[in-house]
Formats: structure tokens, sequence, C-alpha cells
């Protein structure tokens, strides 16, 4: 019996994900920030074509099994680079492919019982940019390179793990299941570190990775909200926490709503903590919908950021139903 499994990292570029002098370039139009990704993928390459992603990591593996035995095991391909618009103002004056990079697979690791499967898949831009560098002339045209380390288990009896086990510190990276829902999410895009260190032997093609930290996926309906937040008409504030600093503590009042940009959080309730959030939570709407009074504390576990909105920028009933996916406190009963 042959048992086949695909696990996909879909990464892009999320809005307001650029700093420094390089906004400026996304923000005259020379080349953009993208959509977010579907809840379900459709077809890669189609998705490709419109232009959805940067890079696709899909690793496809499988094996054969005899008499309850792993007996034989194997990759297919799958993993698709994407390619770079180049424009100006709103006009889109061309598209360029990236740089595709040598696909790194393992061999699989076969037991009498499984086969683990670990993928690097990744590249660079194909326009150069310049960057600081230590010697002389001190600056160098080079493009970032990016990736995303993909490991999966199959065993002989059906059950599979799959594991980020790596990536590059920007863009953005979801994770899809074999149904080709999205699954995680990579919580941290730190373009800066990118930006200075991601060049060479600072990359698995150099041996050595770049740990990534996953967080579950929000809800379809805190995704609508966070897409209102953003692009409703009324700009957010924006705000940067270092970890370990807090957003706001239990028993405040406020009637803020944030959306997490980037970064982690913990929920914390009388000093206990009872969740990680992740990109795209919306935080904050229980005080909003209850008594005015923050019901958690939110601790930043890594250096975070929020979008800022007022309470009556958004629909009070959507903001209920996501409070009701959010109390988090039952988990200490």
């Amino acid at each position: 019996m042959r048992i086949e499994h695909t696990f996909t990292s879909l990464s892009w570029i999320p809005s307001e994900a650029v700093s420094g002098a390089n906004k400026a370039v996304f923000g005259a139009g020379v080349t953009h920030y993208d959509e977010p990704p579907p809840d379900v993928l459709y077809d890669l390459v189609e998705m490709a074509n419109d232009d959805r992603f940067r890079f696709a990591n899909r690793l496809r593996a499988w094996i054969d099994v005899e008499s309850g035995r792993v007996r034989a095991a194997g990759y297919l391909d799958g993993s698709i680079m994407g390619s770079t618009t180049v424009g100006l103002g709103r006009l889109d004056l061309a598209r360029f492919a990236a740089v595709e990079f040598p696909e790194l697979r393992a061999e699989p690791e076969i037991t009498e019982t499984s086969a683990r499967f670990v993928q690097t898949f990744g590249g660079h831009v194909a326009l150069p940019a310049p960057r600081r560098v230590n010697r002389p002339p001190f600056v160098q045209f080079e493009a970032p390179t990016v990736w995303t380390t993909l490991a999966m288990t199959l065993h002989a009896d059906g059950r599979v793990e799959t594991e980020l086990t790596g990536a590059s510190p920007f863009p953005r990276h979801w994770l899809y299941g074999d149904d080709g829902k999205l699954s995680a999410k990579a919580g941290l895009a730190d373009f800066k570190e990118w930006w200075r260190s991601s060049f060479g032997k600072h990359t698995p093609w150099g041996d050595e990775d770049s740990p990534a930290l996953v967080t579950a996926v929000e809800t379809a309906l805190e995704r609508e909200l966070s897409t209102h937040i953003m692009r409703g008409g009324q700009k957010p504030k924006f705000r940067k926490l270092k970890e370990g600093q807090v957003l706001v503590e239990q028993g405040q009042l406020g009637q803020e709503i944030f959306l997490l940009l980037d970064g982690v959080l913990a929920a914390e309730v009388d000093g206990v903590s009872v969740g990680e959030l992740g990109p795209g939570a919306i935080l904050g709407e229980r005080a909003v919908v209850e008594d005015g009074r923050r019901t958690a504390t939110l601790r930043a576990m890594t250096k975070a950021r929020v979008a800022v909105a007022q309470a009556d920028q958004l629909d009070p009933e959507a903001l209920r139903t996501v409070s009701e996916t959010h109390r988090r406190e039952a988990t200490l009963e």
C-alpha cells in the first residue's frame, strides 16, 4: 500500500511589513505588497500566474507499506518559485522570474514503521538591491535569500506529523495541510534582520538555518475584521512592543481593538499563561462587548507590532462572535 501526503508553505509580503529606506520603494509602486493568500489553496501554478505568493515550498512524499512495515520511501516534485512584478505607480511594467536555488532534500530517515522527510526550498528575487557591508567598497548589490524548511513524518498506520523546522526571517510564511487548508503560521516576519543577514553562509545553502516560531491560525471572521482594520477607510495607528513588554493589563479599562500584525503574544489570566497568539489575531474585543475591562494581560513573547482601532470602527456583532472564541480562562478550570 502506498501512502502519500503533501505539506506546503506559502510565503508572501504582507502590507506594511517592510521598513527603512526600502519602504519607499514599495510606496512608490516599484514593487508591491501581496494580498493575503486564500484559506484554501488552489492550483499552485495558477496561483503563481496570479502573483499570489513569492514562493511555495511543497513537500510531497510517499511510503510503501507492506505487512505494517515501511518498505520504501521517496519524494515527489512540486515546489514553485514566484516572480517579482516591477512597476511605476499603478502601472505594472514587467515581471521578473525569481532566482530558484537547488532544492535541499535530506535522505529519508526510514524505520520499520515510519519515514521522516526534510526539504528546504527558496532563492532570491531577480533584482539585486544595495546593502551595507563591513568591508570595501562597503556597499554590495545582492538580493537576500528566502526559504522555508519543512519536515514530515509518515507512519505505516497512516498518521502524519508535519513541522516548519526553519525559515528565513522574512517574508511571511503560511502553512497548509494535505487538504489544502491553512493550518498554521510563522509568528514573526523580521525585515531588518533578513535584510542584514540572510546571505551566503547564513542560509541553508551555507549550512545555517533560522528557527521558526509557529502559531495557530485565527478564525475566518478575524481575517475579515483584520482587512477592515487595515483597509476600511480610517487608517489605524500602530504600536511596537519589545520582548516582555505588556500591551494591556488584566483589569484595565479600555475600548481599543488590536490586530496583531507581527510577533507572538502570551495571554495571561491571574498571572497564568493560557495561550499564545500569533499574527492575524484580533485582541481586546472582550472589554468592548463585556464590562469595559481587560480580561487578560497580553505580553510580548517576541518583539511585536499591532494595529490599533477604535471599537466604533467595527461591527459589534462580529466582535461579540469573536469574543466567544477567546474565553481562554476556561482552560484554568
